[in-house]
């Protein structure tokens, strides 16, 4: 292991690694009933989501840490597994088969930009003002959702949204639950979400508003979304904006986190660049085309693991501890079921907060910038969709620099992107 994962020369040790890829994993265990949650309202068996959650983490993350020797961990990615339940699936009458088709062909087309030369110069093609934005439009996206499934905002004739029944119990104990996460995440408290999903869901059978189905059993029957994908119906033309949001989307979050995550552990060279960035990508979008043959949304690298490098992780052994610990994961089924709605939506708002601290980094001097990383995140929620806020962040940012004298501001790409999505309201609107 020394050898093969340089532990000497990166300052740490096996017991550290080892400690490292537990944190990252209480951190991000609450996937394992979120992620099954929401897709199983496409109409997608929860036990199958629930399996195919797991291997895919475990794949992507075991890929992450043995051919990329990075401490970071993945898993189907939140924001996009909203976008695929309820602005695909849900919003546009899609069969979930095609929308799975939809995340394999972004994964297939991730690989082939990782593998090429061009995958840096794609990254720095985009304004950051719109990455930041793009990350707290989804966050504004999942808060929406979290609290719809909270029932705490309802429809409204008038008034489109309005305040639900805060007397409810599903209403009370997921504020309790949001109180909870907080409040532990504050105090450092590793594993703050799982808690807090965990503890919502004890309080809930004990009152009665939700059913205990069991802790522990064989792993569910993951054939009702094994190899379910519709490649043909995913190359629809209708379906092409859809394989871009679920490609663009995956590629800036993972290119962020990877960025992000391993500066804090001091991997970045000179230039601030990333090492085996290559591998990075390879091993990301491998895993989403893997999810999406087992049966999940896009899977991507998640910021979680900064966690376990605060707690010393600096090589892919930490990668590797996350990877196994989710394969185990494949017996808590019945622990997974039990957890309702209610217990996940303090998580998803939990993370919707983290997500959107991304608008604060925006230049708030320069109008230009500013401005379409605002509308790209208000239209994400507001039109629930993640690819109209991306299409209109790139219109409105496009526009305002030729308006105001500065076209040479732009990049070819934001002018492209811009273009096909004018192209794109135009062919709705006739």
């Amino acid at each position: 292991m020394e050898k093969f994962f340089g532990l000497k020369e990166k300052g740490t040790t096996v017991r550290t690694e080892v400690l490292a890829g537990f944190t990252t994993f209480l951190t991000m265990a609450y996937i394992i009933v979120v992620n099954p949650g929401i897709l199983s309202t496409t109409g997608m068996d929860f036990g199958a989501v629930f399996v195919a959650t797991c291997l895919a983490a475990a794949f992507g993350t075991l890929i992450m840490g043995l051919y990329a020797n990075y401490p970071v961990a993945l898993a189907p990615g939140m924001g996009l597994n909203a976008y695929f339940a309820f602005a695909v699936v849900g919003g546009m009458g899609i069969a979930w088969q095609a929308a799975l088709g939809a995340v394999f062909l972004s994964g297939i087309i991730f690989l082939v930009i990782s593998v090429l030369p061009i995958r840096e110069w794609i990254i720095n093609a985009i304004p950051k003002s719109l990455k930041l934005s793009i990350s707290a439009g989804i966050g504004l996206f999942l808060a929406i959702i979290a609290l719809k499934n909270a029932g705490i905002v309802v429809a409204h004739p008038a008034t489109m949204v309005t305040l639900g029944d805060m007397t409810a119990w599903p209403a009370i104990l997921a504020v309790l639950g949001f109180c909870i996460i907080a409040a532990l995440d504050y105090r450092r408290v590793p594993g703050a979400v799982i808690i807090g999903i965990l503890a919502v869901t004890v309080i809930g059978v004990l009152l009665g508003v939700s059913e205990f189905k069991g802790v522990i059993d064989l792993p569910p029957d993951p054939s009702p979304a094994f190899l379910q994908l519709d490649i043909e119906g995913a190359l629809q033309l209708g379906l092409v904006t859809i394989v871009f949001a679920f490609l663009f989307v995956d590629f800036f979050d993972t290119a962020g986190t990877l960025i992000g995550v391993m500066h804090r552990a001091g991997q970045l060279d000179a230039q601030g660049r990333l090492p085996r960035l290559g591998r990075a990508l390879v091993a990301d979008s491998g895993a989403t085309i893997f999810g999406a043959l087992v049966g999940t949304s896009t899977t991507t690298s998640y910021i979680e693991s900064a966690a376990g490098i605060k707690a010393g992780g600096r090589s892919g052994l930490t990668a590797v501890v996350v990877g196994l610990l989710f394969l185990a994961c494949l017996l808590f089924g019945p622990l997974a079921e039990t957890v309702p709605d209610y217990a996940t939506a303090p998580a998803l708002l939990f993370v919707a907060c983290m997500m959107a601290r991304g608008l604060a980094e925006l230049d708030w001097e320069d109008v230009s910038e500013y401005a379409p990383g605002v509308v790209t995140a208000v239209a994400m929620p507001l039109t629930f969709s993640i690819a109209n806020g991306l299409g209109f962040g790139f219109v409105t940012y496009a526009a305002i620099k030729v308006i105001s004298g500065r076209p040479q501001e732009c990049s070819i790409a934001v002018y492209l992107i811009a273009a096909l999505f004018i192209v794109k309201l135009i062919a709705l609107g006739a």
